[in-house]
């Protein structure tokens, strides 16, 4: 069915009424919008962005940025999350209104910090760059006509505005360092990894931070709170049970200074409650890598964060070395370091130690490395029960809410890190 062309004319006035406050499907984001939109709305414009922009970090050093690839990845990108393109010239309106109320969103959760600065306007201006070349030449120079090109400065003026509203703060807070892959709070492998496995597994199969972490812990017998979170969390994550951890955090705490009874007082209440056993017991979540980058960062004598964040260069160079990286891989890794693409870096990492070229996902999260290197080895087979007396109880109440960690189902994961203060304290002792 066709309008007629009066009809047609009529639908179009009516929606030229409506895009009025968009008349280009580029801009320059010059106002911040003035409407008023649901928290459901929100966090979804909010997502979807960042979304957006992470995909565009990562084009952005796997491509050359004028090449035929790169742009169409993030047309595809665009089209999908249902942001403006090139194909939308005119009847774009809430493409236009999500571009705008989102870009706001991310300003006001990224200008906390200059680091958090510096990556945003990097995204930004290469998105921009990408949806600029993309314009016809009349559309490039109405764009142009329309656009005041002064300077204002950063939305962090506004900050002390959003603080007071608790309704907005925590999840600006959280969208900065926030987690938007699949769920790793629910163990896909309860009871598969047997205690004796470990060692060789932290080699072959676990991401640089956690090798770091469970290195220290063989060589000093001890982690200290920030160690022990990050550390245990993922061990938990990877499929450890209740008994299994007890075991292998018991057994190496007292091959230090710390002996039975001092680790039953003072460790073992804490490795119930990360499990969900002992006060609120709530189900805790492995760290993603943002948190991992973004939170907690470690002091003298810490051993967790991230190697590729937190690193000496010249002692990231030299642990790479160790670890067997060709000079060629140290380059590109070190590369990556100095433009802070730190989750880059360790999938850059991942493709060297497992000799891919392309691991064909974005990586966000030390268990979805574990499971993808796991994968990888197994010849995408699932990995193999291990024979183990522990954790039968366990392991019969879990495996009725296991989900494959690999699916593609994903969570906004946009709750606060509230959850984690009553497990913190409990972790407080060194």
């Amino acid at each position: 069915m066709e309008f007629s062309s009066r009809a047609r004319q009529r639908h179009l006035r009516l929606a030229g009424d409506k895009r009025e406050p968009y008349p280009h499907s580029l801009q320059f984001y010059q106002e911040p919008p003035t409407e008023t939109i649901s928290l459901n709305e929100f966090e979804s414009f909010a997502v979807d962005r960042l979304r957006l922009l992470k995909v565009v970090e990562n084009l952005g050093v796997s491509y050359v940025k004028s090449g035929d690839a790169y742009k169409s990845k993030l047309e595809a990108e665009l089209r999908k999350l249902k942001f403006p393109y090139r194909a939308l010239a005119e009847d774009d309106y809430d493409a236009r209104r999500k571009d705008h109320i989102s870009h706001f969103i991310l300003r006001l959760a990224y200008c906390q910090s200059e680091e958090l600065r510096r990556w945003f306007l990097q995204q930004e201006m290469d998105l921009f760059r990408y949806r600029f070349n993309e314009l016809t030449d009349s559309l490039r120079q109405k764009f142009l006509d329309h656009v005041n090109l002064s300077f204002e400065a950063l939305t962090a003026r506004s900050l002390p505005s959003v603080q007071s509203d608790e309704r907005l703060q925590p999840l600006l807070n959280h969208l900065s360092h926030s987690y938007i892959g699949p769920d790793y709070s629910v163990q896909k492998n309860t009871g598969k990894i047997s205690l004796e496995h470990i060692d060789a597994l932290s080699v072959k199969s676990f991401p640089l931070c956690m090798r770091q972490l469970h290195k220290a812990l063989r060589e000093n017998h001890h982690l200290r709170h920030g160690g022990r979170m990050q550390y245990g969390l993922f061990l938990k994550g990877i499929g450890l049970t209740l008994e299994q951890a007890l075991e292998f955090w018991k057994k190496e705490f007292i091959r230090g200074k710390v002996d039975a009874d001092k680790f039953d007082k003072g460790y073992a209440y804490s490795i119930r409650h990360n499990y969900g056993k002992e006060g609120k017991r709530t189900d805790y979540t492995p760290y993603s890598c943002m948190k991992i980058i973004m939170s907690n960062p470690p002091s003298q004598g810490d051993y967790h964060g991230c190697p590729f964040r937190h690193s000496d260069p010249e002692l990231l160079k030299q642990k790479l070395q160790s670890y067997k990286v060709p000079p060629s891989g140290v380059t590109q890794l070190l590369e990556l370091v100095k433009g802070m693409h730190y989750q880059l870096a360790c999938q850059k990492y991942f493709e060297l130690t497992h000799d891919v070229d392309d691991v064909g996902f974005s990586l966000n999260h030390p268990n979805q490395y574990f499971a993808e290197s796991q994968r990888i080895l197994s010849g995408g087979k699932e990995v193999k029960k291990e024979p183990s007396h522990l954790g039968n109880s366990q392991q019969k109440n879990n495996s009725q809410e296991s989900v494959n960690s690999n699916s593609a189902s994903t969570s906004s994961s946009m709750t606060t890190d509230a959850e984690l203060e009553g497990l913190e304290a409990y972790f407080t002792e060194d």
